[in-house]
């Protein structure tokens, strides 16, 4: 028997540092058959994280190039796989499963897809989310840090949007998810924020809305009074999106709320601190604390290890009783500097040699 080309993708996959964990019900090769044909899911197991042409693809994996070249562009218009140039064209490559291809499906997501996706996560997405480096990490809410303290570049929300060049939004997956389950969350949907270095690199996209630079911050603004934690890529360099989430829908930090995973996100380099003085015990905050982190005696108290740094709290403070503090050093987890550094701690803790999917 030849084997199944969606256990060989389901492998492949599972080979990036991202990972994509096999589910005891067969449900991650449910998903691919969702959305591959055999022969693209065969042709994408063959894929690399490094882009390559479409010829060269067409070499190593000895399909013909017309045909092979004609699947990798529909695969990549239909966020299956990566494209981006290479010398002399477009080049494709693998794209993880999460992020990346689940959430490149935000425009086709149905009720199916999202049942099925919310099988895969209570069974087995668990194991993603264990795993450090986290895949995303926290970022604070501007206002609430201390005015004159030194924030980084890549600490700060508004810091990121003002150093890309280009902007635009999409619906957020995850609150699509759930709602087509039947249980939609409260808050606003079109807050998943993509950032380029690359001027009006979305004017021409159908899928993502193109903003200008302060239609950006005044999303971001939106998202932080809607109470949503801004997350972002777990390393200091190129951010190209913002997640704005909360516990009730989003995958990451429903890990928190649902799978009881402590470390399902990177925690800022903040903390949240009491001025007990200014605090009126008017419990305000307390709902807008998504990590229940907060309880009341007298004044609130702060559960410094449930504490993500995420400042939503302190904007809801109507006497400024709270603020964001840095962590001491020896507390924080230091962030990888890229991309690639990140896929080489994750791929170590996870025991795998990146260099076969490069």
């Amino acid at each position: 028997m030849p084997p199944n080309p969606y256990q060989l993708l389901a492998q492949r996959l599972d080979s990036l540092p991202n990972g994509f964990p096999p589910s005891p019900d067969g449900l991650d090769i449910k998903l691919l058959e969702r959305l591959f044909t055999p022969q693209e899911a065969e042709l994408a197991s063959q894929l690399r994280l490094t882009f390559e042409s479409s010829r060269q693809i067409a070499e190593h994996t000895g399909g013909d190039p017309k045909e092979v070249r004609d699947m990798l562009k529909s695969m990549a218009k239909r966020g299956l796989i990566n494209a981006g140039r290479v010398e002399g064209g477009l080049g494709y490559g693998l794209l993880p499963f999460v992020v990346g291809i689940y959430e490149m499906q935000v425009e086709s997501l149905d009720a199916d897809l999202a049942q099925l996706f919310e099988q895969y996560y209570q069974q087995s997405f668990g194991h993603i989310l264990k795993i450090e480096p986290a895949v995303h990490r926290v970022i604070p809410v501007g206002e609430s840090v201390q005015i004159d303290m030194e924030i980084r570049p890549y600490e700060s929300a508004a810091d990121i949007v003002n150093n890309a060049k280009a902007w635009g939004v999409v619906d957020c997956i995850c609150r699509k998810q759930k709602a087509l389950l039947g249980d939609p969350c409260e808050h606003p949907v079109e807050v998943c924020m993509m950032l380029n270095q690359k001027p009006g690199a979305f004017d021409q996209s159908s899928h993502i809305r193109a903003l200008s630079l302060d239609e950006a911050l005044g999303t971001l603004q939106i998202a932080a009074e809607a109470g949503l934690v801004h997350s972002v890529s777990n390393d200091q360099r190129g951010s190209s999106y913002i997640c704005n989430c909360c516990t009730c829908s989003c995958g990451i930090l429903r890990g928190i709320s649902e799978l009881g995973i402590a470390n399902a996100v990177a925690h800022s380099a903040f903390v949240n601190t009491v001025e007990e003085d200014l605090c009126i015990a008017c419990e305000d905050c307390l709902e807008y604390c998504q990590f229940d982190a907060l309880s009341m005696d007298f004044t609130a108290q702060v559960d410094q290890l449930r504490c993500v740094g995420c400042g939503v709290c302190v904007q809801t403070c109507p006497e400024n009783a709270l603020i964001l503090v840095r962590r001491p050093e020896g507390e924080v987890t230091p962030i990888p500097q890229s991309k690639s550094d990140w896929m080489q701690q994750r791929a170590a803790a996870r025991g795998i040699d990146i260099q076969e999917v490069l």
